[in-house]
């Protein structure tokens, strides 16, 4: 299986238990890579043939954008469903999600996630 990735995809977003977090959007920093088969992508040249990882940023940003989750995982969970069924080829997918602002301790904090095609 080969790897399409898409490496420090920022957005901002509401997310968070604490009544500031629901109050004003904080950045957060995706990692995304998509398992699935490119060698009929690499033989006709067409996009059709994969996966438009242009696209996926976009619609995860929208996503991320115009909802409102307390949770990462529940965010991680919903992002990862979206690409499975809107995205055929993709066979598995693992998401990281990085929370700069909410330790202000630390770089960052968040989860990995990984999840397959039934």
């Amino acid at each position: 299986m080969d790897t399409i990735f898409i490496e420090g995809l920022k957005t901002q977003a509401i997310i968070g238990i604490y009544e500031w977090e629901r109050e004003q959007r904080q950045p957060l920093i995706f990692d995304i890579e998509m398992q699935l088969p490119i060698a009929q992508a690499a033989q006709s040249d067409a996009i059709d043939d994969t996966v438009d990882y242009k696209q996926v940023s976009d619609e995860i940003i929208e996503l991320v954008e115009n909802n409102r989750f307390e949770l990462l995982e529940s965010l991680a969970e919903s992002l990862c469903d979206h690409i499975l069924s809107h995205h055929p080829a993709v066979q598995s997918v693992s998401l990281k999600v990085n929370k700069p602002q909410a330790v202000p301790e630390a770089d960052g904090v968040g989860l990995k996630i990984r999840r397959h095609r039934p």
